[in-house]
């Protein structure tokens, strides 16, 4: 399990291959066999697949990506501080 590792690189990727998985349940509990586009017409109400899964996970698409590029940000300033990003080894330094 990627998120249990020392590594902070390896956590921030066990992060994403969870926030995908998350995403693609999210698109697919949002489907209806048989559905169709969210386009009513009047008088008419077939079964049609909710954009609102579909919106919410572009959203956190957005979310996700801001979080990586903010933990990656922050890992390479430890990285230069400390000269490691192991957190075994962070947490030994005084």
């Amino acid at each position: 399990m990627l998120v249990a590792k020392s590594n902070l690189i390896k956590k921030v990727l066990g992060l994403n291959v969870m926030e995908t998985a998350v995403f693609a349940f999210i698109v697919t509990s949002g489907m209806i066999d048989g559905g169709q586009e969210p386009i009513v017409v009047a008088g008419s109400a077939p079964p049609y697949t909710s954009p609102i899964p579909h919106a919410m996970v572009l959203t956190g698409i957005v979310v996700a990506v801001s979080v990586t590029a903010v933990a990656l940000a922050l890992i390479a300033q430890i990285h230069a501080h400390y000269g490691t990003i192991e957190v075994d080894e962070l947490k030994e330094l005084p």
